[in-house]
């Protein structure tokens, strides 16, 4: 049975905490929704209503521009072992970029990586769990190291060309803000 809350209990913090993998879905009010999985040991409980999350280098960068147009986010966790369990975080986010004042303090929360690009950080309104008997059980076997390999080979400049080269706008060309100039 679903049910509401307007904050974060510990025991939802504790499944959280256990979890490898969410998801993130974003849209403005005129643009493809976007929904993207994640994982890297990025997310963290900052207060029952604040979580914050590094965001890694990838081919595209919609959530960013997603944010920056209307801060709606929903990310959602399932339960793939133990009991079923769907957990969705319902709120408004904002992005902080590695040239932001607060970019420090944030990124702080994470083991350092090559590929970090940006930090959203969410104020949660809603809470939501339900069931999750429809989500099938899955074995966590260990991270993928690809990611952090080719930005460690590229180097803080060949990360920020491939910022630039693809990362500046969204699928319907709404700007990121990924470079300081931009």
């Amino acid at each position: 049975m679903g049910q509401r809350f307007n904050e974060l209990s510990e025991k939802l913090i504790d499944f959280i905490n256990d979890q490898r993998l969410f998801f993130v879905g974003t849209a403005t009010a005129d643009s493809r929704i976007n929904v993207s999985p994640k994982g890297m040991d990025s997310f963290r409980v900052l207060g029952p209503n604040r979580v914050i999350w590094l965001n890694m280098t990838g081919s595209g960068n919609e959530t960013s521009a997603h944010i920056q147009q209307d801060g709606r986010m929903t990310i959602m966790f399932c339960a793939f072992t133990g009991k079923p369990l769907i957990l969705r975080l319902y709120g408004q986010a904002r992005v902080v970029h590695p040239y932001d004042s607060d970019w420090t303090e944030l990124a702080a929360h994470f083991p350092p990586n090559p590929g970090a690009r940006q930090v959203f950080d969410m104020q949660v309104d809603l809470v939501q769990t339900s069931c999750g008997m429809g989500v099938p059980f899955y074995d966590y076997v260990e991270e993928r190291e690809q990611l952090t390999t080719w930005a460690t080979k590229q180097g803080p400049e060949g990360v920020q060309k491939y910022w630039h080269d693809k990362n500046q706008q969204s699928l319907d060309g709404i700007p990121t803000h990924i470079l300081k100039d931009q």
